[in-house]
């Protein structure tokens, strides 16, 4: 007799399976893929596309990186590099995420026909960005992170991890829905690899489940991130086994988002682990 069994999910967008979001970076210094796509507009919607006919529902776009030590930049600069690539999918019909902590790329964003904002600072960032989320009736991903890209892996500490993260994200929630955001559009990410050695990190990967005790959609980004590296001691481009690992583990954990550089290997590794864990007997 099986003791497996997957965790019930809160769905995000409607989709009935984990939704893949697929991470299009359009920046010079991204951890990963910094500078495939820069300057690249036809490139990167191509990229975009591409990802989209291997299996994922959302193209998550960066133009600011936040990696560890990365630098702030103007909104401006993230609007320039965003203008040719929004415009080019916007008659795609594919479902845009943008990946900013700005107010004023979100709005441009928003504008050009993104569904989804994913804010690392949880919307802490710039005290204007509640009120374009609100009115733009979007969906929101608030993400834990301990202090800012350029600090945040400067020896961080905690008292209580779990606790203070849960603390945090539900404040965050509850911020965002008093002022007016529609609940049923607010997902959270417990910020693997921001603010975190990789002993809290896996730790957070341990315990993923406890966030479904707010409620709400987990995004789950562990793709090729330095947690991975660390623990099989290999480059950034030699991590994909470790990613599928890990999303597959954060899927049995309720994750309802793997947000992957790997689109078509996550989608093929999820599909497999529920087929699975689904099957009765």
């Amino acid at each position: 007799m099986s003791h497996f069994q997957l965790i019930k999910r809160k769905t995000f967008l409607g989709f009935k399976t984990p939704g893949i979001m697929g991470i299009l970076n359009i920046t010079p210094d991204s951890f990963s893929d910094g500078d495939i796509y820069y300057s690249k507009p036809t490139k990167a919607i191509q990229a975009a596309i591409k990802m989209v006919k291997m299996g994922a529902d959302i193209i998550d776009i960066g133009a600011e990186s936040t990696r560890p030590g990365a630098r702030l930049i103007k909104p401006e600069i993230e609007i320039k590099r965003l203008r040719p690539i929004l415009k080019g999918l916007k008659r795609k019909n594919i479902k845009i995420s943008v990946d900013t902590r700005n107010s004023l790329t979100m709005r441009f964003a928003l504008e050009e026909g993104a569904q989804i904002i994913n804010d690392v600072s949880a919307l802490n960032h710039d005290s204007e960005s509640i009120n374009v989320i609100k009115f733009s009736k979007c969906f929101v991903i608030l993400m834990h992170m301990q202090g800012s890209p350029e600090t945040m892996q400067d020896n961080p500490q905690y008292v209580d991890l779990l606790a203070e993260i849960s603390e945090f994200l539900n404040q965050s929630i509850t911020i965002a829905a008093t002022a007016g955001i529609d609940p049923d559009k607010i997902a959270i990410d417990p910020g693997i690899g921001f603010g975190k050695t990789d002993s809290h990190n896996l730790l957070i990967l341990k315990n993923l489940c406890r966030l479904q005790e707010l409620g709400k959609p987990v995004l789950l980004g562990v793709s090729r991130k330095s947690l991975i590296g660390n623990i099989l001691n290999v480059s950034v481009d030699e991590r994909l086994e470790g990613s599928l690992s890990a999303a597959v583990f954060g899927v049995i954990q309720g994750a309802s988002i793997i947000r992957t550089h790997d689109v078509q290997a996550t989608r093929r590794a999820i599909k497999v682990a529920e087929s699975i864990m689904n099957e009765k007997g």
